[in-house]
């Protein structure tokens, strides 16, 4: 039912205890697959850029605003960039497999006020690309925005042209609400840009899907058994079910 005041008018819930949140801690998250650290120029830069360079070719930089970069100083400025900046904070994704730096992603545009926050700039090598680690790399950032920040929202926004990232925010759990038309310019080029969302009432149940997924009984020979959103919607449904014996 939703709430009205004296007017009879329709309002959202009340949130009487609302006093904002802090913004993304610098500090090193661990996981089984991977290891989250504040991006550091001096310990990642080079490990970061040669993952890069591994690429056969420049297609994962085509949505991102910014590389390819033609050399390792190129890429430093960005990553100097990147650790210097006070708005988001930059973590290095860190492979517990040969313990190097594959890749990096972002906790942006924290609204501390209403608890919302935005996980972007996603930059992972092809060796980062598809495996347990990555999806853990999402997982670890989740967590940190649900549980440890206790925030409200945590968003994923890409270019409404970008298939892999579209389907990946829906594969992590994200839902979409929608393209806001001409939202960009980046690199010359006009970009729709789509959102997704997960909220705090949906985060009990995505973190549990999370956890059974990177099991180790989840995974044969490096392969997954069960997907992700296989086990999310098996949990959905184990609630629901418990929800009609209650009723």
């Amino acid at each position: 039912m939703v709430a009205q005041n004296l007017y009879g008018q329709e309002i959202g819930d009340p949130l009487p205890n609302w006093a904002g949140r802090e913004g993304p801690h610098r500090t090193v998250f661990e996981g089984n697959y991977c290891r989250l650290e504040p991006l550091n120029v001096q310990n990642h830069g080079l490990q970061l850029f040669q993952a890069f360079s591994n690429a056969k070719d420049d297609r994962m930089w085509t949505y991102l605003p910014v590389g390819p970069f033609k050399d390792y100083p190129e890429y430093k400025k960005i990553a100097t960039k990147f650790e210097q900046d006070q708005e988001t904070v930059h973590y290095a994704v860190i492979s517990k497999e040969g313990n190097r730096a594959l890749g990096s992603l972002s906790l942006m545009r924290a609204d501390v006020s209403n608890g919302t926050i935005e996980i972007g700039f996603v930059m992972f090598s092809p060796k980062l690309q598809k495996t347990t680690a990555s999806t853990e790399a999402q997982f670890l950032l989740m967590k940190h925005v649900f549980d440890g920040l206790g925030y409200r929202r945590c968003e994923w926004k890409c270019d409404s042209l970008n298939a892999p990232s579209r389907n990946c925010a829906l594969r992590l759990g994200f839902t979409f609400e929608g393209t806001f038309r001409n939202a960009a310019v980046y690199k010359g080029r006009s970009r729709d840009t789509q959102w997704f969302s997960i909220i705090d009432t949906e985060w009990q149940d995505i973190r549990k899907s999370f956890e059974l997924w990177l099991k180790a009984g989840n995974f044969l020979e490096g392969k997954q058994n069960k997907k992700l959103a296989a086990i999310r919607n098996e949990v959905k449904e184990s609630k629901d079910v418990k929800k009609d014996h209650v009723q």
